[in-house]
């Protein structure tokens, strides 16, 4: 037997019992998570920094090295995750359908956990603590399968929450972590049908395309993020600037950042030299169209001649592909193309112009006026999440709370039998 059958086979016995722990005693072993990660958040740090060592001496690049790093403060927001998941409501045992039948039979819909969650994601140990909180808040037992590049932290998170909430009460189990680097574990994880529930892919688009294709258990699709910014011939063009710099260049190595900038050909003359000038200072390398290399010529901005692979790229890097479109429908259909559905942005005080994004751009999360920035579930007010998923069934967008669950039937009667 092999390590990722053992454990979800222990998670898969820890469920039952989980899924009895009523609100109070879920909420109380978050909290004691919680304090648990901060007590201990110097051995967190110190297994990280074996890990971005190894990650440096491997020559990772800075995006991925910012998303595999810990320090104290990320290690306290991390803890501040699970603290906020106990101030949701609780997502079980909510009544969502009642009626009585002309059969007589009186009809109830009830949520319920869906049972034996298995995350597999890459090198972000934060996910450790927030896809163990979250699972847990939904009474769902869950089996983390970590990214090699993050070994030792993800060793040491799963440690210590699967001691605080065995101290405050869940039963033992409920939290499991693959240890095993190798890659086989991950494969036979996503065999295990009739052990493991649902199967989560949180990664890079190879890790998600492999577990779509090769599971047996289902599969909720997180998807990556080719996210684009479209600033419209209407746009306050001081508001589009801040949005485009906040949407790429708050954090490079995320899934919500912008890698695609669309400029309506009525304003890209005024914008589009602060534009690039602001991002090029911010040590943005540019890919643009010919229109914007012309600009980006003119203003003295180094840019490289765009490519339709530019426009495919989810960069996770100081990178931004440049594109001057000739109207509104032109940026939908570039976007419709080419957008991975994850969160796409329009800048336009034309109400019209805004109305008929929001109603033809396929993607989970559409923004008007707004930094693409905000597409997690603590903004959302949603509590920490697993991931961002792009697909249409059976979650889309932040997958929060109650994406974690499901629901049963309760059917009674007084004695009713079918004819």
């Amino acid at each position: 037997m092999g390590e990722a059958r053992e454990k979800a086979l222990a998670a898969r016995e820890a469920a039952t019992a989980l899924a009895l722990a009523d609100t109070a005693q879920r909420d109380d072993a978050l909290r004691a998570m919680a304090r648990a990660l901060r007590d201990h958040a110097d051995a967190i740090v110190e297994a990280n920094g074996l890990d971005m060592a190894a990650a440096r001496k491997g020559g990772t690049k800075e995006s991925l090295l910012d998303r595999l790093a810990l320090d104290a403060g990320r290690v306290d927001a991390m803890a501040d995750a699970l603290v906020a998941l106990t101030e949701l409501p609780d997502p079980l045992n909510r009544v969502q359908l009642e009626r009585d039948l002309p059969n007589g039979l009186h009809l109830k819909r009830v949520s319920v956990p869906l049972g034996v969650v298995a995350v597999v994601y890459e090198a972000r140990p934060n996910v450790t603590a927030d896809a163990a909180g979250i699972c847990l808040k939904a009474g769902n037992a869950v089996v983390l399968r970590g990214g090699s590049m993050a070994r030792h932290s993800n060793k040491a998170i799963v440690g210590i929450l699967q001691d605080a909430a065995a101290a405050a009460g869940l039963p033992v189990g409920c939290i499991q972590g693959i240890e095993s680097t190798d890659r086989s574990e991950t494969d036979e994880l996503m065999g295990l049908h009739g052990i493991v529930d649902v199967l989560v892919p949180r990664g890079g688009a190879g890790l998600i395309q492999h577990c779509v294709e090769c599971a047996k258990v289902p599969v909720i699709e997180t998807g990556t993020g080719n996210c684009h910014v479209y600033v419209h011939g209407s746009a306050d063009l001081e508001r589009a600037l801040d949005i485009v710099l906040n949407a790429k260049c708050r954090r490079y190595g995320v899934c919500n950042a912008a890698e695609t900038l669309l400029v309506d050909a009525r304003v890209a003359d005024a914008f589009l030299p602060r534009a690039l000038e602001a991002l090029s200072q911010r040590g943005v390398v540019l890919h643009t169209d010919e229109y914007a290399s012309d600009i980006a010529a003119a203003a003295g901005v180094p840019f490289a001649l765009a490519t339709v692979q530019d426009w495919e790229t989810e960069y996770l890097a100081p990178e931004i592909a440049v594109r001057v479109v000739s109207d509104l429908h032109q940026a939908i259909g570039h976007i419709n193309r080419y957008s991975t559905k994850h969160s796409e942005a329009i800048v336009a005080t034309d109400q019209a112009a805004i109305d008929d994004f929001c109603a033809q751009v396929d993607a989970a999360a559409v923004y008007v006026n707004t930094s693409t920035a905000f597409t997690d579930g603590g903004e959302f007010g949603l509590g920490a999440e697993i991931g961002i998923s792009t697909q249409k069934l059976h979650v889309r967008g932040p997958f929060a709370l109650e994406a974690l669950t499901t629901y049963k039937y309760i059917v009674a009667s007084d004695g009713a039998v079918r004819p």
